[in-house]
Parts: C-alpha cells; structure tokens; sequence
C-alpha cells in the first residue's frame, strides 16, 4: 500500500461556485477519492485542505457534506498553521492580491485563480515577492487542458495548419440581468470598483491560450461596452453596472498572426459550444471549442463563389471533419493540481507561474487603455524581477 505524504492546503474562496465545484469536489477532493496523487518510492501526495472563508456557516455546511473537519474565517491563523504548506486563493478579484501577499510572507507557495490582481503593478509586485521569498508559485490556466485545446495543440505540433494566419474566438452567453430570472453570475462581476468587468475577467485567459497555444501577444486594440446598464442583485435590489460586459479585442501576436476574440455576457448562442477558436492556416483549419474539434485540410477545401443571386445549396459545416479523441480526457482543473502539487512536493518543471499571471493581467490593462483612448497599444516584456 502506497505511504500517504500529506500536503496541507488552505482553500480561500470555497463558497463561491468556482472554488467549490472545480478546486475542492472535482480536483482536490476527487485526486482523494482515486488515492492520492502517485510519486516515486510508493508515495502518494495526499491533500488535506483547510476551508477559509468569511461565512463559518457555509465553511460548516461543506465540511459536513464531504467529512473535511478543517475550517477557518481567520487566514492569518491558518496560514499560520505548520501542516499547511499550499495557499489556493479562489476568492473575489479584489481581495486576491492582499491574501496572496499574506500567503507569500507566511512562507507557503501560492497556486491561485486568475487573474493574480486588479493591476500589473500589483501583479507584478507578487511575482517578485514570491521570488524573494523562494516559494513555489502557480496560475490555474484551465483552457489549456480542455479536450478541444489539447486536439487542437495536437495539430499545432502535428504541423497540420503550416503557416498559422489567423485565430477567431467567439465566447459569451446571455446573463440574465437578475429581474425575471436569477442571474448566472454574481453581481459583483459587474462592479468595475469590486474588481469586476469582462476584461479583466477573460482577457487573462485569452493572453495564455495565444500565448501558449500560438505566439506572445505584441499588441493589443480593444473595444469595449456595458450593454446591460442596469441589473439586479442576489437580493433582488436593482443596481447600475460599472463594468463593461462585452469587449471586442484585436491582438497581434509575435510571427504575423492576427487573433480576434469576443466576448460578451450580453449575446445569445448561436455555436455549438460556450466559446470556440477558429484557425486558419495555409495547409488547413480547425474550429476548436471546449470538448470538439473540427478541421479542414487545403486539399479537402471546397471552392465556394459568391453569389448573393442564388440560394446557397452546400452544407458547409458537413465539409468539416471531426478530430477522434485518441486519448481520455480528464477534468483539466485536476490534471493541473495534480502537475502543482508533484512541482511543490517533487520540484517537477511547472512553467504557469505568476509571472505568467501577471503577463495575463497587463494584457487586461492594456486591453482597457486601448478601449478608453481608441488606439492600438503594443505590449512592453515583462520580465522576471521587474517590467521592461
């Protein structure tokens, strides 16, 4: 029987949907549940998370429904603890760079949502904090585990596009404004001053996909809109939104592509999945989304002519072929815990750092300057111990 390392983890944030669902039951709870994450030498790292948060109640109500025992409304204290050496922080955005520095200065590596902070400077300030302090560090990147990213990386590598020319991403749904039906999201995404706001919210998720996926974004030009103006609260209290929720964003990326992606919580789906990526490339394309993907080969590419006279008479989604799975996939949240838990306990290569974060949350910044003075702005390095 394999020997149990146990790793303490304080969890902040595991009220909120995010953190509860994707982080504690179907990551930490579910690496338990298969037996620990296996090591050398017939180990297995064995998490033990201590529930932070600002409500005991809720914090009590998850403990007795998964048998945890550990919880806390006082992060210095558990922070304090010795047996914790993890600090995860899914909290809201505003409060995430305030306990992260805490975390850092208590001495625990950090592994947290994004994005890191509400600005580059202070994005920036952590990374260099954590570095000081010799802790491990680590951003949740989760699209790039997705299995309609993974086939489509298997294509990149595959060489199957040849020269890569352009990425197109179309994500958002429509959330209910909170009147008639419940909203989908919380509130505060919509209070630019609770850090709030599209931008903020998917560019960092956009950045790391091009980036990881593609090329490093050279610049950045954005359009951005608050559609809904007016919403209503968890209590029903009506509310003016001060945070964009649709942004429309242009970004050159490092080799001559051009990506474009948009987003919005204001546009009622007419895809086949929450967000999807196309890309075109000389020799081929593909239309990934979350679990799907599709492609196109130049030699299996129609000759359309464009005739607005005539109906069109070709189904052009059936020219398309599916890409097989060829593999089992697995909750990308989890596969990425497991891969920082085996960097804490094992040193192994984790290459999503806050660094990485940080890069994430100048693209929003930028993405938001360029909305407000209507141009394009380029994007300076960031670059481990200061920004160029």
């Amino acid at each position: 029987m394999a020997v149990r390392v146990p790793i303490g983890v304080v969890m902040n944030g595991v009220t909120g949907r995010m953190g509860y669902r994707q982080h504690l039951v179907r990551s930490l709870l579910a690496i338990r549940e298969a037996g620990g994450v296996p090591v050398a030498d017939a180990q297995v790292l064995w998490p033990e998370p201590v529930l932070v948060g600002r409500s005991e109640a809720k914090l009590a109500q998850i403990a007795d429904r998964h048998g945890l025992t550990e919880i806390s409304t006082d992060l210095a204290t558990a922070l304090a603890r010795p047996d914790v050496q993890i600090y995860f922080d899914a909290q809201v955005t505003s409060e995430r760079e305030k306990a992260i520095g805490q975390a850092v200065a208590a001495g625990k590596h950090v592994y947290t949502e994004k994005p890191v902070a509400t600005t580059v400077q202070g994005a920036v300030e952590l990374a260099r904090a954590a570095d000081a302090a010799g802790v491990r560090h680590g951003v949740v990147q989760d699209k790039l585990f997705l299995p309609g990213l993974r086939k489509l990386r298997r294509l990149i590598d595959g060489g199957f596009f040849g020269r890569i020319l352009s990425v197109r991403g179309e994500f958002g749904y429509w959330v209910f404004e909170g009147d008639w039906q419940p909203a989908q999201r919380p509130s505060w995404n919509y209070r630019a001053e609770h850090g709030g706001g599209i931008v903020v919210d998917m560019f960092p998720h956009w950045h790391y996909v091009l980036e990881q996926m593609f090329a490093p974004v050279r610049a950045v030009t954005a359009h951005v809109t608050t559609a809904i103006p007016r919403r209503w609260d968890e209590q029903g209290r009506a509310y003016e939104a001060t945070a964009e929720d649709s942004a429309y964003g242009l970004f050159e990326l490092h080799g001559g592509i051009v990506a474009q992606i948009n987003s919005s919580w204001a546009v009622r789906v007419h895809r086949d999945e929450l967000v999807e990526f196309q890309v075109d490339g000389t020799h081929g394309s593909a239309v990934a989304g979350l679990r799907g993907c599709r492609i196109q080969h130049r030699a299996a590419t129609p000759k359309p002519v464009w005739n607005p006279d005539l109906p069109v008479t070709e189904a052009f989604r059936d020219q398309w072929q599916e890409v097989p799975d060829n593999d089992e996939f697995g909750n990308g949240f989890r596969a990425q815990w497991e891969m920082f838990l085996r960097h804490v306990a094992c040193g192994e290569p984790y290459t999503w750092d806050l660094w990485a974060g940080a890069r994430g949350v100048q693209l929003a910044e930028l993405g938001l300057r360029s909305a407000r003075e209507g141009r394009r702005i380029e994007i300076p390095d960031l670059v481990a111990g200061g920004a160029a």
